[in-house]
């Protein structure tokens, strides 16, 4: 406006000359005129079906904001989805869902999204029309024969098996690479050989005592939402054997850790060492807990006894005997391994250390119970890791690819440059990225294909983990497209596998009939539970209740021994920190950095949001010379970053953490150039037995550069003396509640 406006003289304008004098009366630009401004007033005399003024409506579907596959229910009023929660008919997460879920929507109402397909030009991409895209890409993928590839993040269900077979019609059946910055792949490889099933149900909530290595399952690992409500029970005096205690053991805190009843810090890398030494301890104390051990294996074990533990792990003897004594007094009991036991060049054995507890406490068929497997195998999820990255890596860079689709899934952001993947990528002939989000994979493409929001798309989804019974999730538009130019995965699927094989799949008008075809010849299963009740109205009674609940297979565990070597780490005085990139609630592995409500929530454990930190030891800071705030850097073999200094006492003095999510070079205005990216110093080591990217053995070393601030969200970590929160034992707790 041209100045102030009382409320009376606006009254007065409102009644003299109404709108017109009154937008005359603002610095407008002189092109804008009431008739652009006009809108069209729909009247709700005779409104759509289902739309009731000031009224809203559930409709169910899938959350796809990681690859949990959390059920959700969206709340539409008069067209636009305004909320999302969980949906309770869903056993990934019974009616709950975490803040990455929530912020869904945000992204769906994101200004950056890409709205129109793009082609890269004379250097630059510029946008072109839908038949000019298909046609320069059929042309492209023509001529390319088998030498087609697929780059993915975790996929399932019906989209997984369209790319599947669009593959196999082009001789490409083995060019489907998946992947998951965070993951569980070696944990997944060692259940395999060891139990002969990947994925074991674990039952927390019947735990007296969960055992934790680096395993966030309260933050990050696996189905965080549906193991939140199993920690919930577990917790609880009045179920299963009591409030159950939880032991954390990792080189960092994660937010499971800062809820654990111990926590116990060890240099990164030391966790398999840690492992047998508690195996050690329990030999000791209960001998026919080894009875099913070889004795090569028992010969190891020896080896690990309390002073050679504590001083490959930088813990006290006192902490291995205070976990030791509580897995032999405390049963059923639950030992987890994570990402930061994992992500070793002897991840795998460090993770089958752990996984021996198990085995030696009697856990196996107890807290540990087989899967079901489901009838439906190509529907399963095809799950991500960090192998198939430099797989990828090592192909792209031997130009074995003339065409690349790339889709849920930002490598150039997540490699590490020591790959050499952008290098790779510049030898890859043509390159397809199906994309809601201009990131940084996709803004190096050729191709641009506006991808729908998961909130305007149809899709069905596998939950990798499926703890409470065999599911598939159901996707459904809450509301109709934001933006016409965009077009839903499956519907692109199609296109292409029209062209491909029109005898098959030229039927199909869209994905949308496809599906329902599909999930209608699903009826006739005798795996799935309610057919017979709901014969007539399948279809809509799938929507409504978001999932189809399918009977698995009784599967039996096969139990077998491995070969478990842990070795002992060297030190290195040129590097003598070990670098560790955490995931964490919200910003996750960095796909949720243009959701500026997730930049604004604070970390769990530092407090901190909208930028990068590093997490050091205050015995760490006062070596280096540096305090809270300072700016240092941290130099790998491969590069350096730069960020600002955190201190707390929740990370081993051997550990440096930054977390991950920052440091985009592309990905909209919320995300492009904020903070740094842990991920691109990486030492491309990679596990010994699974090929898995080795995330935390990177050597590094740090120096102070100079001092900054933080957005912070302000507290204290002590009282003061003060004694606001009082503490009791766990036997007064029992008597208090009753128990």
């Amino acid at each position: 406006m041209s100045g102030p406006v009382k409320r009376r003289d606006f009254l007065k304008i409102m009644g003299a000359t109404g709108v017109g004098g009154t937008l005359a009366g603002c610095d407008l630009p002189s092109t804008v005129t009431l008739e652009e401004g006009k809108e069209d007033v729909v009247s709700y005399f005779m409104p759509e079906e289902y739309v009731i003024p000031g009224v809203g409506v559930w409709f169910a579907s899938t959350c796809m904001q990681c690859t949990a596959g959390c059920g959700v229910h969206g709340r539409i009023r008069e067209g636009r989805v305004l909320k999302i929660e969980g949906n309770p008919d869903s056993p990934v997460n019974k009616g709950k869902t975490c803040q990455m879920g929530q912020a869904g929507l945000q992204g769906h109402y994101n200004p950056d999204r890409i709205k129109e397909p793009m082609m890269r030009e004379g250097g630059k991409l510029s946008a072109v029309t839908w038949e000019k895209a298909m046609g320069v890409l059929k042309e492209k993928t023509a001529s390319a024969g088998n030498k087609v590839a697929w780059f993915s993040g975790t996929v399932s269900g019906h989209q997984s098996a369209l790319i599947s077979n669009y593959l196999d019609s082009v001789g490409a059946s083995k060019n489907h690479y998946t992947h998951e910055i965070v993951n569980s792949a070696v944990w997944q490889a060692v259940n395999r050989d060891m139990l002969g099933d990947s994925m074991p149900k674990l039952d927390i909530e019947n735990a007296a005592l969960v055992l934790s290595f680096g395993a966030d399952f309260l933050g990050t690992w696996m189905s965080p939402v549906h193991f939140a409500g199993k920690w919930a029970k577990f917790r609880s005096v009045s179920s299963g054997p009591g409030r159950g205690t939880l032991i954390q053991v990792e080189s960092k805190m994660s937010l499971t850790g800062g809820n654990a009843d111990l926590w116990v810090a060890v240099r990164p890398g030391s966790e398999g060492a840690f492992a047998l030494g508690l195996a050690n301890y329990i030999l000791m104390s209960s001998p026919e807990a080894g009875n099913s051990l070889s004795g090569e294996l028992k010969t190891h074990i020896a080896s690990f006894d309390m002073d050679t533990v504590s001083k490959l792990t930088g813990t006290s003897q006192d902490y291995i005997k205070r976990v030791g004594d509580a897995l032999i007094n405390r049963s059923p009991s639950l030992v987890l391994a994570g990402a930061s036991v994992e992500g070793h060049e002897h991840g795998y054995d460090a993770v089958a250390a752990v996984m021996l507890l198990n085995v030696m406490l009697g856990n196996i068929g107890k807290t540990i119970q087989p899967s079901s497997p489901s009838p439906f195998q190509q529907l399963e999820a095809r799950q991500g890791g960090t192998r198939d990255l430099v797989e990828f890596s090592k192909a792209a860079t031997a130009k074995e690819f003339d065409v690349v689709f790339f889709s849920g899934a930002n490598p150039v952001f997540t490699a590490p440059e020591s790959l050499g993947l952008t290098k790779a990528l510049e030898n890859t002939g043509f390159k397809v990225a199906i994309s809601t989000f201009p990131d940084d994979t996709t803004m190096q493409a050729d191709l641009v294909l506006p991808l729908a929001s998961y909130i305007e798309d149809w899709g069905t989804h596998v939950p990798a983990y499926q703890g409470d019974g065999n599911v598939l999730s159901i996707q459904q538009p809450l509301m109709e497209k934001l933006y016409s130019g965009t077009k839903g995965l499956g519907d692109l699927l199609l296109e292409l596998l029209k062209d491909k094989n029109p005898g098959q799949y030229g039927a199909y008008k869209d994905y949308y009939a496809y599906l329902q075809d599909a999930i209608k010849t699903m009826q006739g299963s005798s795996s799935v539970k309610g057919r017979e009740a709901n014969n007539k109205n399948f279809w809509n009674s799938t929507l409504q209740a978001g999932v189809i609940n399918i009977e698995g297979g009784n599967k039996k565990f096969a139990l077998n021994n491995v070969d478990i070597k842990v070795p002992v780490s060297a030190s290195d005085s040129d590097y003598p920190y070990y670098l560790v990139p955490s995931p964490r609630m919200g910003l996750f592995d960095g796909r949720h950095a243009n959701l500026p409500w997730l930049q604004e929530s604070p970390d769990q454990i530092a407090k901190i949001a909208w930028k990068s930190w590093v997490e050091i030891h205050p015995s760490t800071a006062k070596k280096l010379g540096v305090e809270r705030g300072d700016i240092i850097e941290l130099s790998s073999e491969h590069g350096s970053i730069e960020a600002e200094v955190y201190t707390m006492k929740s990370i081993h003095p051997d550990a440096i953490a930054v977390p991950l999510g920052q440091g985009h070079e592309e990905y909209g205005r919320f995300a492009k150039g904020l903070g740094v990216n842990p991920l691109k110093i990486l030492t491309a080591k990679t596990d010994r037995k699974t090929g898995e990217l080795a995330m935390y053995a990177t050597r590094i070393k740090a120096k102070a550069t100079g001092r900054s601030e933080f957005v912070r969200m302000r507290g204290n970590k002590t009282q003061g003396g003060r004694k606001f929160v009082r503490t009791i034992n766990v036997d007064l707790l029992k008597r208090t509640e009753g128990a």
